[in-house]
């Protein structure tokens, strides 16, 4: 999608499930946005200044936290167009 389409700009928006304080939560995050962009930029060539990234803890739960199953759909990268 980024290579088809040169203009687009995008946040990359890393989450985490609610296990750990809310600060390594965020962390945490923002470390797993920033792994996703290096590796758009170093193995796709996709240019850095289109991607931003964003770290959101446990913020914007996908799933329930109260089962393993529903942290593992928490921790996760989603791409978002700016």
């Amino acid at each position: 999608m980024l290579q088809a389409k040169p203009n687009l700009k995008i946040y990359v928006v890393g989450h985490t499930d609610n296990v750990g304080s809310f600060e390594h939560n965020i962390k945490l995050s923002k470390d797993r946005a920033d792994s996703v962009v290096k590796e758009l930029v170093s193995k796709y060539s996709i240019n850095a200044s289109r991607l931003q990234a964003f770290g959101v803890g446990p913020t914007s739960p996908a799933a329930s936290n109260q089962t393993e199953e529903g942290r593992e759909k928490n921790r996760r990268v989603e791409l978002v167009s700016q």
